[in-house]
């Protein structure tokens, strides 16, 4: 059995416990020390057997599995944990995009369905959301402001019942500024959630991505919903009254 166990936590709190099962070594070495550094306490398997024998043995806030495994996939997995009663969050990762495998991997009782490559900084949010939630009850898979709803399971968004063809960054995008509607948002913050990079004054790759998802958005109705705060960000929310 090759198990590798990292453990972090601060002082005096009794950190979340989370476990990894990836056989990929950079990937499970990239997690491994992000989410540390992020304060968790944190088991690496390198297998499905591995992680299924780690999962059944330790008390984890969640589990986060790679789904395409030799051996035992990450779904069989998960499946092997709900038969024997577990209830721990669990998050797959994957580089299999279809609806149909998102699908399965929630209806298996997963909390999320992360899709390679990623963003480090989006999975450390929606790892926060999940262990935050704990088992208490489940997220909407729909985000609504006024007339735009964007569904996280289809991965679809339409606006006044009109279905809007957006790229993968401009869906990420979308669900940054819906998630935290009402807020303003600086370029710098974007730049880490949907690039995942440092903000560079000198690059228009924000106003840009911007611009088109105005265009998708907000060209053909009379309320626009994205706005720019100058000099500060910004922001999506609802005109007052809609």
């Amino acid at each position: 059995m090759e198990v590798v166990i990292l453990r972090s936590a601060k002082e005096g709190q009794l950190p979340m416990k989370i476990l990894i099962v990836e056989d990929e070594p950079k990937t499970g070495a990239y997690l491994r020390q992000g989410l540390i550094e992020a304060g968790f306490v944190v088991d690496l398997a390198r297998n499905g057997p591995d992680g299924l024998h780690l999962a059944l043995g330790g008390n984890y806030d969640l589990a986060i599995l790679d789904v395409m495994m030799p051996g035992m996939s990450g779904w069989e997995v998960l499946q092997a944990i709900r038969h024997e009663g577990l209830q721990v969050p669990a998050m797959f990762l994957t580089a299999r995009d279809q609806v149909e495998d998102r699908v399965k991997g929630l209806e298996l009782g997963a909390d999320d369905y992360l899709v390679k490559p990623f963003s480090f900084a989006e999975l450390l949010a929606r790892v926060r959301t999940i262990v935050r939630r704990g088992r208490s009850g489940t997220e909407s898979t729909t985000l609504q402001v006024a007339d735009l709803q964007l569904d996280l399971l289809r991965r679809r968004v339409t606006r006044d019942g009109k279905r809007l063809n957006l790229t993968a960054k401009e869906f990420g995008l979308l669900e940054l500024l819906m998630r935290r509607q009402g807020e303003v948002l600086p370029r710098s913050l974007i730049a880490s959630q949907v690039w995942d990079m440092n903000f560079d004054s000198d690059t228009n790759v924000i106003e840009v991505a911007m611009r088109r998802l105005r265009v998708k958005i907000d060209d053909d109705h009379q309320f626009k919903l994205i706005q720019t705060v100058r000099g500060m960000g910004y922001v999506l929310e609802a005109p007052e009254g809609r």
